[in-house]
């Protein structure tokens, strides 16, 4: 059988980030460039690893949500260049709002897969301040017309709320503990080193205050409390549940991968931080958006052949509480799960929307080498417009974990 026809395995092998902004006038990222930020990855991730040859790369998918300005521009190709990889590699921009990296992702896998490259690099950049979501978007009148969406849906907050009102077990009570939760596990990652070695610092310059260094990430508010959070105002409905302190802050950031098939990577010398298993994605209605991983989830765990129980590490992309909470109670989990975020999630460090799928990648894969006895983890992430995108993941430090090449030989 031709080499070509023999599905692949693609690895992650490593992941990183720059620290995330809080998107406003003053922010960190204020005067900064959108493609800057995500050049600043790319180049750390061929710095970490110089037995790859820059040559070997065969793609650099990179998204954006809002694709103009300075995350514009065929982000891929641009950015490949301004990190100086050579001419001769190729790239391409992506758009799944939330999920952008996470599609960049598996994208890129799926090519792999069927031989059309060996390696490849993946990610998202957001610059909120500069470009909020859906800026200058003229969505088709048709959409409310013919009521083709709800009013509400293109309300990101909103259809938060709308997650409450569908699901009364999901109280403010439960969203406000979960939030403040957040907040504290990212405090106790931050302190005990567990957040560091994903960032790359970043130069930033101030007109007024000159140049800086970004070495950490601006939006955790540490010492936060239940209490605190159920005093704090509902800015998307009078007398409603979702408030800051339960939803992720907007933010400015960029997050890259490296990707390669497992026997690529074994040629190369490149680390295995996990392997994919499986993904899918999933359409909900768009005025509950937040449900998106779950119909996502059980699409993967189905092609995977698994079951929810096989799963030991859950990333999830916490763009609200009330959105985790619906994904935990749809598939029985406690929402103080160990399992779940253990270093915390966007409410506490920030969504810059395309990029947050391979923040929860780069921490599950770190979590991995952690917990050797988890055989599978998920990263899951709602969408925009009623979607939802799951990846399921394999830990190489588990014990069962046999390499392509040796199941080859087995065989």
């Amino acid at each position: 059988m031709p080499a070509a026809s023999r599905a692949r395995r693609t690895v992650f092998v490593d992941g990183v980030r720059t620290p995330f902004g809080r998107a406003r006038p003053d922010g960190l990222y204020a005067h900064t460039r959108a493609d800057d930020l995500v050049v600043k990855t790319v180049r750390e991730l061929l710095r970490r690893h110089p037995q790859l040859p820059p040559a070997r790369v065969d793609e650099v998918a990179i998204a954006a949500t809002t694709q103009q300005g300075d995350q514009g521009l065929t982000l891929g190709r641009t950015v490949g260049m301004l990190a100086g990889l050579p001419s001769s590699v190729p790239g391409y921009a992506i758009d799944r709002m939330c999920a952008g990296a996470m599609t960049a992702v598996t994208n890129v896998a799926a090519a792999i897969g069927v031989g059309a490259a060996d390696v490849a690099l993946a990610g998202g950049v957001e610059h909120m301040g500069r470009h909020p979501m859906g800026f200058d978007a003229e969505p088709n009148p048709r959409f409310l017309a013919e009521r083709i969406v709800a009013a509400d849906a293109l309300n990101m907050g909103v259809t938060a709320e709308n997650l409450h009102d569908r699901f009364p077990a999901l109280t403010r009570a439960r969203a406000d503990a979960y939030g403040a939760a957040s907040q504290r596990k990212y405090a106790a990652a931050l302190a005990s080193g567990r957040i560091d070695p994903d960032l790359v610092p970043v130069a930033t310059r101030d007109p007024e205050q000159g140049w800086g260094l970004a070495t950490a990430d601006e939006p955790p508010r540490p010492g936060t409390t239940a209490e605190a959070i159920a005093s704090l105002p509902t800015p998307f409905r009078p007398g409603g549940r979702v408030t800051a302190g339960t939803s992720a802050p907007l933010t400015d950031g960029a997050a890259s991968c490296l990707l390669a098939a497992e026997d690529t990577a074994a040629e190369l010398g490149l680390p295995v931080g996990m392997r994919m298993v499986q993904f899918a994605y999933a359409g909900v209605e768009p005025e509950i958006m937040g449900v998106g991983p779950v119909p996502a989830t059980r699409r993967a765990l189905e092609r995977a052949g698994l079951t929810i129980e096989d799963i030991g590490l859950f990333e999830i992309n916490e763009a609200f509480a009330v959105q985790v909470l619906a994904f935990l109670d749809a598939f029985g989990i406690a929402d103080d799960d160990p399992r779940v975020n253990p270093y915390g999630g966007a409410i506490a460090v920030g969504h810059p929307l395309a990029s947050s799928g391979v923040r929860l990648m780069t921490q599950l894969a770190r979590q991995f080498a952690e917990h050797p006895e988890v055989r599978y983890g998920v990263t899951t992430m709602c969408v925009g417009l009623g979607q939802g995108g799951t990846v399921i993941w394999e830990n190489p430090h588990h014990a069962d974990y046999v390499p392509t090449n040796d199941e080859e030989v087995a065989r």
